[in-house]
């Protein structure tokens, strides 16, 4: 029986995607359940798993664009499992190569008629090359042979802007339909938004407190889970925005949606380039519910296994420059929302407190916005209060009771 099978539809709104890599080759045997292949759509790429077990026919080759429902593979599910690890065709259809190889090998020997030297320069020629640092292969040797000699080497002079050594290759690759779709969207929101940066910078000296004095006991209560940085800021931003509701709204058309609820996408770093899933009600959840669920969505993302319901719907984005080592930037907006809140590194600088020059662990923060819904006020507001819960997470974020937040 022969099997068809058809690419499933990954989201309502998706009607097309793209093979990024066959895992099989055509004619291998496949089992059931067997990732066979990787898909790029304009959300996520997903993993394609055969159907059933069986001698396997492609359809389609890798980059190409198929509709949703589209056959991109046959299953021989009547076909018996090879004795070997390999199906008798592939063995036969390699042993030819092997044999052209070797009788092609001696037509390559002849290199007279090649115009550059073949024969090595003499060594008063040798040494002015060298000076000029220049290869004997680059000019043409006048000398019996085709040697070079020592007026050759004399005359000789290197191209002008060429380099001498080195490699200059270059590889020309297709992007996939995720990186395109990212592309895409990033070039809509510098063009379709009026988007402006405001920045702000937060003494991370009472984070680090909080933390160097709990993240054991933390870590050892929740399961080996880690008290980051990253629960701090998603409890101060959904503050920020119970107090700034514009900044957790969109525009559509003449219209503004509000929303009375804060999912916070997160910018995450995966195999296939940056992923942004949703953190659903984040005003809801404890420390421990914030860390938990970045770290499932983290690990979902690292092993490819990103849906695109996790990366839908998000209201307010965070992203973190600062563990790859940017001390500033500019956030682009993650369309339709209206606001980023940009992380950076943490780098220790002389500020004044209280009258005084100390030394404190700083991070600059930006918020970009779209000016076209947030005002100046909302948005320097906004980025103030997420300062103010930084600088007092103990009162602000933990109402006075840090054992209590953190559920020890």
């Amino acid at each position: 029986m022969i099997l068809e099978m058809k690419v499933p539809s990954p989201g309502e709104s998706i009607k097309e995607v793209e093979i990024a890599t066959w895992l099989v080759k055509d004619g291998d045997y496949v089992e059931k359940d067997q990732a066979i292949a990787e898909v790029d759509s304009d959300k996520a790429t997903l993993e394609l798993p055969a159907e059933a077990s069986g001698i396997i026919t492609l359809k389609a080759e890798e980059g190409d664009a198929v509709a949703v429902g589209a056959v991109v593979c046959l299953i021989d599910t009547s076909a018996a499992k090879p004795s070997g690890s390999a199906p008798v065709a592939e063995v036969k259809a390699e042993a030819p190569k092997v044999e052209e190889k070797k009788a092609e090998a001696p037509k390559a020997a002849p290199v007279a008629e090649k115009t550059y030297a073949t024969q090595a320069p003499s060594p008063a020629a040798r040494k002015i090359l060298d000076e000029k640092n220049i290869q004997p292969t680059e000019i043409v040797g006048t000398g019996k042979g085709g040697r070079i000699t020592k007026d050759d080497a004399v005359n000789a002079t290197p191209s002008m802007g060429t380099p001498t050594g080195g490699t200059r290759g270059s590889e020309r690759t297709k992007l996939s339909m995720l990186r395109r779709k990212v592309a895409e969207r990033l070039v809509a929101a510098k063009n379709e938004t009026a988007m402006l940066t405001t920045f702000n910078e937060v003494n991370m000296t009472p984070i680090n407190m909080i933390r160097n004095e709990y993240k054991d006991a933390f870590k050892a209560k929740h399961g080996g889970l880690g008290l980051g940085y990253m629960s701090f800021f998603t409890k101060a931003v959904t503050r920020a925005l119970a107090l700034f509701p514009d900044v957790n709204s969109m525009i559509d058309g003449d219209f503004k949606t509000s929303y009375d609820f804060c999912d916070i996408s997160i910018a995450v770093s995966g195999p296939k380039g940056l992923m942004v899933p949703v953190v659903r009600n984040a005003e809801l959840l404890t420390f421990r519910g914030v860390e938990a669920e970045i770290k499932r969505l983290a690990i979902k993302s690292r092993d490819g296994q990103i849906t695109v319901d996790d990366m839908t719907g998000g209201t307010f984005t965070i992203t973190n420059g600062g563990v790859f080592g940017s001390m500033l930037s500019t956030p682009i907006i993650n369309p339709p929302q209206s606001g980023i809140l940009g992380m950076h590194n943490i780098i220790e600088r002389p500020i004044a407190v209280n009258g005084k020059v100390e030394i404190h662990p700083m991070m600059y923060v930006a918020l970009s916005y779209d000016h076209r819904i947030i005002d100046g006020r909302e948005s320097v507001g906004f980025l103030v209060a997420v300062k103010e819960a930084l600088e007092n997470p103990l009162e602000l974020l933990m109402n006075g009771d840090a054992k209590k937040a953190l559920e020890l």
